[in-house]
């Protein structure tokens, strides 16, 4: 893959950028430092930006010529709580956080493609460069949002892009249709009447109950959902009585767990299905249930047109090595939120094999910086064909 010389250039600054954050992690919504550096580095290369959307998002606007059109990039920039397990000279310096995700290179291709678009020019049009704080489940692409950044900073179409280890490094992916699932979780607590362990006849126990809820769980998928349409029901947690008191049976068992689907169809069945057996379990041991559940992240779908162009983008710098098929996955992201305000395209980059098994959210995983250069030049790329000088 031949790399425009300014790209070239840029590229030891990016990975020592890159590696930077990956030893400096910070959580949703407490992505200070990360924000400041963002900010510092979009001011200096002439972007205007504007800091606090959704309390740590930065934007950086870059208007061009008198296109009228316009798009949005988006990078995501918070870590994980979790530890880093591998050695290696930018290990995480934050005890129980790392980038288990790669939201450190995310935030380094989107900086490297502002700092070549502020320097080439060479399009017509406004450009969002818009830094996302908490994805990981903590609802930063839904606070920009609420806090008005596509009537801030309107866009005609938005981009996200992650990486995925399993595809080379010069390889892309970009697929219309389900990319990733709804993400959701589910609640239910069993309320029984605790008695001694040796005269269960004298309670209604709750953990009986909840043993046949578990293996009934499964049952959603395999026999009420269309086989033909992709679902998962997983439960997570459970918590029931005391191990330091195993004679006592419990009064309350508490379940909780994610569900997962790419039509709205679906995620209204889980959420019914889920509810339903919940009930039916505590009728059939005459005891009661509560139940809840969250709604956190639709899933995303490719716009038709939106993802027309990225393909024509990724073809241009990946060639023979662009894939247009490849299977959605059930993770979820809240980039879902941006494609429901403007027709989105989500895309996959390369991220080289997963090291000794290790993929994302994984202690050992690691963003792969030969991915830098690739992911730059499909931003600048899509970005100069989308807004080509008329």
């Amino acid at each position: 893959m031949r790399l425009p010389e300014i790209l070239t250039a840029d590229l030891p600054f990016l990975t020592a950028l890159r590696r930077d954050l990956h030893a400096h992690p910070e959580l949703g919504f407490e992505e200070e430092r990360t924000s400041a550096i963002v900010a510092d580095l979009l001011e200096k290369a002439g972007i205007a930006v504007t800091r606090g959307l959704g309390g740590t998002g930065v934007v950086g606007t870059l208007q061009i010529g008198n296109g009228t059109r316009s798009i949005g990039l988006r990078a995501d920039m918070d870590a994980l709580a979790m530890p880093e397990t591998a050695e290696r000279s930018y290990k995480s310096t934050v005890s129980g956080k790392m980038h288990a995700c790669g939201h450190d290179g995310h935030t380094a291709l989107l900086l490297g493609a502002a700092r070549y678009l502020a320097e080439t020019r060479n399009f017509s049009g406004t450009v969002h460069f818009i830094f996302q704080p908490a994805e990981e489940g903590r609802g930063g692409a839904r606070r920009m949002v609420e806090d008005g950044l596509f009537e801030r900073f309107p866009c005609d179409a938005v981009y996200g892009l992650h990486n995925m280890p399993g595809l080379d490094t010069d390889e892309m992916a970009v697929v219309a249709g389900p990319q990733l699932a709804s993400s959701d979780s589910w609640r239910v607590t069993f309320r029984g009447t605790g008695t001694h362990g040796a005269k269960p006849h004298l309670g209604k126990d709750p953990i009986t109950a909840a043993g046949t809820f578990l293996a009934a769980l499964q049952t959603i998928v395999g026999r009420v959902v269309d086989p033909l349409q992709p679902a998962v029901v997983s439960a997570c947690s459970v918590q029931a009585g005391n191990p330091q008191a195993l004679n006592v049976i419990p009064d309350i068992v508490e379940i909780g767990g994610t569900a997962r689907a790419y039509s709205p169809e679906v995620r209204n069945q889980l959420e019914n299905e889920i509810g339903r057996l919940a009930s039916g379990t505590a009728a059939m041991y005459g005891i009661a249930a509560d139940y809840g559940f969250e709604r956190r992240i639709p899933p995303v779908v490719n716009d038709a047109d939106s993802t027309a162009r990225a393909l024509k983008a990724a073809g241009t710098v990946f060639g023979d090595k662009l894939r247009t098929v490849f299977p959605p996955s059930t993770a979820g992201d809240d980039f879902a939120y941006f494609a429901g305000e403007a027709p989105g395209c989500y895309v996959w980059l390369g991220n080289g094999p997963a090291v000794d098994g290790a993929l994302h959210h994984n202690t050992a995983y690691d963003f792969n910086d030969a991915a830098i250069g690739p992911g730059v030049a499909f931003w600048t790329t899509l970005v100069e064909q989308e807004l080509a000088p008329v």
